[in-house]
């Protein structure tokens, strides 16, 4: 009987037999064959594009490690190159980079290209709509995903979630927020379906780059402006460029960032690379998560320390007409796009059945309890 070595057999699992989690550790074990004719452990460079200024903290730097996992994971055969916002291509332009074939990967969010796909938007951040946690239970058990990629194929793109920032904050304000008429000619940077509530309100929605902010709230460009949370806004000094904070981001209650990765390349790897690829994407979703709730609990609190930031919840009658205008554009968007009634039409009842469960579940644990 023929005697299997054990690095021959850890080898052979690695090639079919493990899943994602055990593939590092077998393509470490196995023998570089990578000079051999077809080998499958030719390597495949591909090249990673991002809406995000390079190495900016949390969004960029998880770019960065999701490139880094999938190389790692793969043992070197798929190794992926991150050229964040505008070293490549322009911050926005990333979605058609992708989908043209001029990188095999993109990292966003789908709202930026509401223009192009305007049922889009429904997988970043809905105003009002679900949190982190709801997103990714829609998503990865509730038929999201299946949408989500049936929306992107004419592009030729297939999407996985990959990042997620939690509730965001409402947004730096260099003037008071007391009541609806005060929303009234603000010009904010803000995208997505949140800019179009903001324009049913009165006021001018702008789309910029992350790395366009701060110069254009501190010489008054914009009176306001949107990015994520305390951990990323103070990465950006926009507490230096405008005095009020509000919160709650009624715009982005959880935004699903995403990985876009061009059809053609994807459909041509082995097995085992796609579900490194879309293992890779997975814990960048949790990671991405974890980090934005350790670090802007930490960025908070040291804007209170500080004390030059006024912190402010919005009105009520405030958040009252801009719930109110959110549901008049989502049913103008529904009623002009059979897509995005498809897609929403799914959203909505998913949300419903969550929203429920999570009353009596988060909902009434976050009211029952008291800090220790």
């Amino acid at each position: 009987m023929k005697i299997i070595k054990r690095r021959d057999f850890i080898a052979a699992l690695g090639a079919g037999a493990l899943g994602s989690a055990g593939l590092a550790a077998c393509t470490r074990e196995a023998p570089d064959t990578s000079s051999a004719p077809g080998s499958r452990r030719k390597k495949i460079r591909w090249k990673l594009v991002s809406t995000w200024p390079p190495n900016f903290p949390g969004v960029g730097t998880m770019v960065n490690e999701l490139a880094s996992m999938i190389t790692s994971m793969s043992g070197g055969r798929l190794e992926v190159k991150v050229f964040g916002g505008g070293e490549l291509v322009p911050a926005l332009q990333v979605f058609d980079a992708v989908s043209r074939g001029t990188a095999e990967l993109g990292h966003g969010a789908a709202y930026y290209w509401k223009g192009s796909v305007p049922a889009a938007q429904f997988f970043a951040a809905v105003p009002f709509g679900m949190t982190a946690q709801q997103m990714n239970a829609w998503l990865y058990y509730g038929g999201g995903i299946e949408l989500w990629r049936e929306l992107y194929e004419p592009f030729g793109l297939v999407p996985f979630p990959a990042g997620n920032t939690g509730v965001q904050m409402g947004g730096w304000f260099n003037r008071e927020i007391n009541s609806v008429e005060d929303l009234r000619g603000l010009k904010m940077r803000i995208p997505g379906l949140g800019g179009e509530v903001l324009r049913r309100a009165g006021g001018t929605p702008v789309t910029l780059p992350g790395s366009e902010i701060f110069t254009s709230l501190q010489t008054g460009a914009i009176d306001a402006t949107e990015w994520i949370g305390p951990y990323n806004d103070l990465a950006f000094g926009l507490n230096k460029a405008a005095k009020y904070y509000y919160y709650p981001g009624w715009h982005e209650p959880g935004s699903t960032l995403e990985c876009i990765v061009n059809k053609s390349a994807y459909e041509s790897l082995p097995e085992d690379l796609k579900a490194i690829v879309s293992a890779a994407c997975d814990a960048a979703n949790v990671r991405m998560l974890s980090e934005y709730t350790a670090r802007n609990a930490e960025a908070l609190q040291r804007l209170r320390d500080e004390g030059a930031t006024e912190i402010r919840r919005f009105p009520e009658p405030v958040l009252d007409k801009l719930r109110g205008h959110s549901e008049e554009i989502l049913e103008e968007l529904t009623a002009s796009d059979p897509v995005v009634a498809k897609v929403r039409d799914s959203y909505r009842s998913f949300y419903r059945r969550a929203h429920a469960w999570h009353e009596i579940s988060e909902g009434a644990m976050q009211d029952a309890r008291s800090l220790p």
